[in-house]
């Protein structure tokens, strides 16, 4: 049986680590500095800047405390280390304690420092004061044009609440637990970097392509950011942007459900049995396209690849008539479109002859 101290230590660092990183349960619980300090930070939309300097400032000094609260709570699960007197501890938990106890006094003299000459200090002031050009007299200034733009219901937003990504009409912003990346837009490239196709996604049932893009400003005072989004929101954010986004890395970006789902067709399809076409049979165009030959045949193979004996598909005995691409959006198209999570597993009718069948039946002619 494991100890009181451990089963703590086990707890309050799977605790700090979701507070830190915080995931959709600790939002959920309300367990986020946002939530706990709300009366002291007021409102996002009333003050987007000041918002945001604030609940940077209190971020610190929270996360701060945590070594510091480990401490004390190990004083209650362990009273036998009679850790609550400190001149008795071990040398091991004197370090400890000590580094604890620097940790916090840095994090509020920083914080002190930042908050002087009415938050001028702070990082955040300082990277709008890199904007601070005419018609701005001063970071307040830049801040004002800020708070007044995000206020606006047509802005471009998306991400995690640590990661936000905000594009008004004239800024484009990253929101980070201790930052706030800040570009003018007209000063701004942006660039396609990465492209990442993520199977199972937390917040959509669907697989989903996570894009990268660079934002890089011509002003040397502002640093180069990344920002992260679904492909699917890439429309809405280029109509936002005034410049044109460059694709370094040539990705293929999907922006519709139907595109993502062809790629993993394809993916499926490949690691099909192919179908072996006999020497005298010559390949005609697919009739739904006209511009490929037909590349697919279909034939019963679910049962033989560990299906249910019982299957619904039925043994298709078409000539090769449909190039892999209009298979797959015919079979795209006879889907329930408002559970897209169902459409691999799902069974359609050949567009030619109704013979139902699933992915597996699904051979590429070689």
């Amino acid at each position: 049986m494991e100890s009181p101290e451990v089963t703590f230590s086990l707890a309050y660092v799977v605790f700090a680590f979701c507070f830190v990183f915080t995931p959709n349960e600790f939002w959920s619980a309300g367990l986020t500095v946002q939530n706990l300090f709300s009366p002291w930070l007021g409102s996002e939309d009333v003050g987007f800047v000041q918002y945001h300097v604030r609940r940077t400032s209190v971020t610190m000094l929270v996360h701060s405390t945590l070594p510091l609260g480990y401490y004390t709570g190990m004083c209650i699960a362990a009273p036998e280390k009679n850790l609550i007197y400190i001149h008795q501890v071990s040398r091991g938990w004197g370090v400890f304690l000590f580094l604890a106890l620097c940790i916090q006094l840095a994090s509020w003299t920083l914080v002190f420092y930042w908050s002087c000459r009415h938050w001028s200090n702070h990082p955040i002031s300082c990277a709008l004061q890199a904007h601070a050009l005419p018609p701005h007299s001063g970071w307040g200034a830049v801040a004002a044009s800020i708070n007044t733009e995000f206020r606006r219901i047509d802005k471009f937003a998306t991400g995690a609440p640590g990661a936000r990504v905000i594009v008004t009409d004239t800024w484009v912003l990253k929101v980070t637990t201790y930052y706030v990346h800040v570009a003018l837009q007209t000063d701004s490239h942006l660039t396609v970097t990465e492209s990442r196709q993520h199977q199972l996604s937390p917040n959509l049932a669907t697989p989903s392509q996570i894009l990268t893009l660079r934002v890089a400003s011509i002003n040397p005072a502002v640093k180069p950011f990344n920002v992260r989004l679904i492909s699917t929101e890439y429309a809405e954010l280029r109509e936002k942007l005034h410049a044109p986004i460059r694709n370094a890395a040539n990705v293929v970006i999907h922006q519709t459900i139907s595109e993502l789902f062809m790629e993993t067709f394809k993916a499926h399809v490949e690691l099909n049995q192919p179908y072996i076409l006999p020497s005298e049979t010559e390949l005609e165009p697919c009739i739904g396209c006209m511009q490929v030959a037909a590349a697919t045949k279909l034939l019963r193979h679910c049962r033989d690849n560990g299906g249910d004996s019982d299957s619904e598909c039925q043994q298709c005995f078409c000539r090769p008539m449909w190039c892999l691409s209009c298979l797959g959006r015919w079979f795209a198209s006879r889907q329930d479109q408002q559970r897209p999570e169902t459409w691999l597993a799902s069974r359609v009718p050949c567009p030619t002859c109704r013979a139902k069948f699933c992915i597996l039946d699904v051979c590429l002619v070689r």
